[in-house]
């Protein structure tokens, strides 16, 4: 087991913060915004000086019914080479539904959804998990997701469902205790409850992060500071089992770093006081037997696929919510879907919300409402692009800036560079202004 001490999320608006910080054991770094051949330089300096890095991956999408993609794993394999990491780490959700199991088009959340706790999805899972194993070549973990809404007729706890998928397979556990915090007060789940049920000896490491809560819903924001409650979970954590590591995450809004420094300490102090009482006394950890339990089959694969679909084009896409979610949840979840896109899209293409100006966000949120992304963000922003042009700006500056801002990115290389597609070019800008 890598004792990993404590650590923060590695992000580029906060990378000379984190270099200078005292007490940084190590760092994690979302595995999508990191080129193996073109490492950022902070990056470099920390691993230099002996800073574990850690890349953690967003977009695989092993609790969804297909087997994971091999680029996809190939891609995250070469980034734990690259930063020379003693482990990876991705999340237990599903990102995207649809496609040949469903024979309907490809659908994207654009955002980790969770999966249901049944013996179908944990069969589908556990094989899913082992694929990736076999493809990395340092050992994975696993994190337990946020979820605003349930699924109904689930089979096991949260707990539960974990403890199997580790004994199945010998997967490494990563905890979110702001996760069980946020499924706490969206779904009545008992941190304490899902921490009795876990094979502790399994943990890898534990997220500690920020939200907020909004009419009886808490938001996993990692944008706020860590509350208490969250604290109080690490601390029942920590008075169960050392956790080899602990890490900060903050995604945005990212505060001085003083004050970030300040909740690492009151982390630091949740682990003591949790070692306190360990020490006095604790529960046992109770063991698994990696590697049992059985396969997925052809016909689990295709039930998990078909409800997927269906919850996440309720999501994504207006059709009609399933039988048996709560609606008022499932409508929050597509307001924080939409919201997340369009906020991700303005990143990807910070031009749009220049070109746009206040008009972006209701626009994009218009757009969203029932146009699912299917081909990753920046194929999402060129989309939107076009579907505003269609519909003719009032404004002849704007229109004509977006324009532009479209044709020079709709093909493979800049327009500048590609004189002989300069007719087909014009005749797309004929077509736009019909």
């Amino acid at each position: 087991m890598v004792r990993l001490g404590t650590g923060i999320g590695w992000r580029p608006e906060i990378a000379e913060a984190v270099e200078r910080m005292p007490g940084i054991d190590w760092v994690e770094v979302v595995a999508e915004n990191v080129c193996p051949g073109h490492l950022p330089e902070s990056l470099t300096r920390l691993r230099e000086r002996g800073v574990t890095v850690v890349p953690h991956g967003v977009s695989l999408g092993l609790g969804g019914a297909e087997r994971p993609d091999q680029g996809r794993l190939a891609a995250l394999a070469e980034r734990a080479g690259a930063l020379g990491s003693p482990l990876v780490t991705e999340h237990i959700a599903f990102v995207r539904a649809g496609g040949p199991l469903t024979a309907s088009g490809p659908l994207e959340a654009g955002h980790l959804l969770p999966v249901p706790r049944t013996r179908d999805a944990l069969d589908v899972l556990c094989e899913n998990v082992r694929i990736a194993q076999d493809a990395l070549p340092v050992p994975l973990a696993v994190e337990n997701i946020a979820a605003l809404f349930s699924w109904p007729g689930e089979e096991m706890t949260e707990g539960q469902f974990l403890y199997e998928l580790a004994d199945r397979t010998g997967v490494r556990l990563l905890i979110d205790v702001a996760n069980l915090h946020t499924n706490h007060v969206n779904r009545g789940e008992d941190p304490a409850e899902a921490l009795a049920e876990l094979p502790l000896e399994a943990i890898a490491y534990v997220h500690v992060a920020g939200g907020f809560e909004r009419d009886g819903v808490w938001h996993d924001s990692h944008a706020h500071p860590v509350p208490r409650p969250v604290l109080d979970v690490l601390t029942d954590l920590a008075s169960r089992v050392a956790p080899p590591g602990v890490l900060l995450e903050r995604d945005e809004n990212f505060p001085e770093a003083e004050e970030m420094e300040r909740e690492l300490d009151a982390i630091r102090r949740a682990v003591e006081e949790g070692a306190g009482r360990r020490k006095a006394g604790a529960a046992p950890v109770v063991g698994g037997r990696p590697g049992s339990g059985r396969g997925a089959s052809g016909a689990a694969r295709e039930r998990l696929a078909l409800a997927q679909t269906a919850v996440l084009s309720a999501l994504v896409a207006g059709t009609p919510v399933p039988e048996g979610f709560d609606r008022v949840r499932m409508g929050v979840q597509a307001r924080a879907l939409a919201a997340k896109r369009a906020d991700v899209v303005a990143k990807v293409a910070p031009e749009l919300p220049v070109i746009l100006g206040k008009g972006y966000r209701p626009a994009f949120l218009a757009y969203a409402q029932t146009r699912p992304m299917t081909g990753g963000y920046r194929r999402d922003a060129l989309d939107f692009a076009e579907h505003v042009l269609a519909g003719r700006p009032e404004n002849t500056a704007v229109r004509r800036e977006l324009r532009e801002w479209w044709l020079e990115r709709s093909g493979s290389r800049p327009r500048s560079r590609r004189p002989a597609v300069r007719l087909a070019r014009a005749t797309r800008r004929a077509l736009l202004r019909r």
